[in-house]
């Protein structure tokens, strides 16, 4: 049998054997071209569809756009809510493109499941202030402008992000704060209502005569421009403490005027009570001596 394919070989003309394998080669490329050439109009078909997918997912998402800003959406929910709408639409376009070219779902679907468990895993802390960014933007506790109390922060809101929450305090801070933090934490919102109440408690002596004491607060107050009428305000004995007696004052105000009305108070009572005599008192500790030493 070597023999035999030995001779073969030594009588086959090298020419013969090269024009052999270029027609095989021939072939095989004139087979790949015409399974192109017939595949080829689907392939057209799905690229006009991808193309017309997106220009029809770019107006929609405009329109989207335009009809949130429209509405009383917050600026960063609206932003949410285009990208969201955006991506939703790219994906059913690419999903029917697939679709039109008979690509098994069951497989790419398995896949995009495994990879975004994988992602998810990856991202857990990312996707929790994503979901908290979420649930803030729709949910509104509050809004961009607002002073609020967060998570051990107190600030004015800047801007709410998808990941972050970002507070200005009033010391020029600028405080990030995850979202899922946002979400779980207690929140006061001190701009939530038109109005706020300023809480003080003033002490005086127990020498000091209250009724004297008390209307020096009461002019102080009747004086002020910016303490509103009403809700009237409310100055009263509020405790009986080891070496004083408390005054409670309880006074409201708009939210811009707080900080400016509680200064004011401070500052204007203690110089009404220094005007009217009234002793604010020092810590102090009485010491009793029962009797003298022996030998003095």
């Amino acid at each position: 049998m070597l023999d035999h394919l030995l001779i073969k070989a030594a009588n086959t003309d090298p020419a013969e054997a090269i024009e052999d394998q270029f027609e095989k080669a021939s072939g095989f490329v004139v087979d790949i071209g015409e399974m192109v050439k017939a595949a080829m109009p689907s392939f057209v078909i799905a690229l006009i569809m991808l193309v017309i997918g997106i220009l029809v997912s770019k107006i929609i998402t405009k329109i989207t756009g335009k009809a949130l800003s429209r509405s009383n959406v917050d600026n960063a929910a609206k932003h949410f809510l285009v990208s969201l709408v955006k991506i939703l639409l790219y994906v059913v376009v690419i999903v029917m493109v697939l679709s039109f070219l008979k690509v098994p779902m069951s497989s790419i679907l398995t896949v995009l499941g495994a990879a975004g468990l994988a992602v998810s895993l990856a991202l857990q802390n990312c996707l929790s202030n994503l979901c908290g960014g979420f649930i803030i933007l729709f949910s509104k506790p509050f809004s961009s402008g607002d002073i609020i109390e967060t998570d051990g922060s107190v600030g004015t809101v800047k801007t709410i992000g998808i990941l972050y929450t970002k507070i200005m305090t009033f010391d020029g801070k600028t405080v990030f704060i995850p979202n899922g933090k946002v979400s779980e934490a207690k929140i006061v919102n001190y701009t939530e209502t038109p109005t706020r109440r300023i809480d003080l408690a003033f002490e005086i002596s127990y020498d000091t005569d209250y009724d004297k004491a008390r209307a020096a607060v009461l002019e102080v107050i009747s004086s002020h421009k910016l303490i509103l009428k009403d809700p009237a305000p409310v100055v009263r004995m509020g405790a009986h403490k080891e070496s004083s007696v408390s005054i409670d004052t309880l006074v409201w105000v708009k939210n811009e005027d707080y900080f400016s009305a509680r200064y004011d108070m401070l500052e204007n009572v203690k110089k009404a009570f220094a005007e009217n005599g009234v002793a604010i008192p020092f810590r102090q500790v009485d010491v009793h001596i029962s009797g003298e030493k022996e030998g003095k």
